[in-house]
């Protein structure tokens, strides 16, 4: 069994290689094969056990046994050190340089029979910077002050104030200018009776009179409608059919201004 641990493959590497250069090249590599595989396990392992072995090292030094707090001393009570508080910095008023301000000396000065020199009186126009005395003070320039004059006004005078016009919004019964429907009073009265409704008063064969009265506004519309009649049947159709006429009125005018205005419109039927 001798031959089950000899390398078979140096066998056969001295019989190809035979009468060849051995120091050197493929001869060389093959007989160093088995020894740098060898090598490179052994690293292997080597690195592979470190990084395995590293965090059990680490862990081990990590759990370092923790020293006890002795508290049987009791609890420790801290005072309160006072902070001496900031002194806030001085600040010195500042005083405003005051300016000299002249002076002139008009005194007059008493007549005398033996005046050794005439003493010059200061003209108005010297006045404007200065002030009246004998000598310098120290103070604020003199100031021109002007006070308007008060005018008297009689006790019976009372200002003149503007009031308003009252709006008078009532309706007007005599005007200037009458309400007028756009279209003429006839195209108002064909649009009454083609809208009528006269289904209420078909066969009663009688004629039936009334007079609605109604309010021209402003604008042209039209409010306030009644009717005044002996059918209140009739009065209320009517009514109900001035109300649905389309169309606009042109209002009444009273002193060139548009008013609100009654307006009268009479209607007569006859039923069969």
């Amino acid at each position: 069994m001798k031959h089950l641990f000899q390398n078979q493959e140096n066998k056969f590497d001295e019989v190809l290689f035979q009468g060849r250069n051995k120091d050197y090249g493929a001869y060389v590599l093959r007989n160093e094969a088995d020894s740098i595989l060898t090598k490179s396990m052994l690293i292997g392992i080597g690195v592979f056990a470190l990084f395995a072995l590293t965090p059990l090292v680490a862990h081990y030094f990590a759990d370092s046994p923790v020293t006890p707090i002795d508290t049987s001393a009791g609890p420790f009570v801290l005072d309160i050190v006072d902070q001496p508080e900031d002194t806030p910095p001085v600040v010195q008023p500042v005083v405003p340089p005051q300016a000299k301000v002249n002076t002139l000396d008009s005194r007059v000065p008493d007549p005398t029979r033996d005046a050794k020199f005439d003493k010059v009186m200061p003209k108005q126009a010297d006045y404007d910077h200065s002030v009246a005395g004998i000598q310098d003070v120290v103070g604020d320039p003199p100031l021109t002050q002007y006070v308007p004059p008060v005018i008297d006004l009689p006790a019976n005078q009372t200002p003149d104030v503007k009031t308003e016009k009252p709006v008078d919004n009532t309706p007007k019964t005599a005007v200037d200018v009458s309400a007028e429907f756009i279209g003429g009073i006839n195209a108002f009265r064909n649009k009454v009776v083609s809208s009528f409704d006269t289904s209420a008063m078909d066969g009663t064969g009688e004629v039936v009179k009334t007079t609605v009265t109604f309010i021209v506004e402003k604008d042209g519309t039209i409010s306030d409608v009644k009717a005044s009649g002996p059918n209140a049947t009739f009065n209320r159709e009517a009514e109900k059919t001035i109300r649905s006429v389309r169309g606009k009125w042109i209002p009444a005018k009273l002193g060139g201004e548009n008013v609100r205005s009654y307006f009268k419109f009479p209607v007569t039927m006859q039923f069969q």
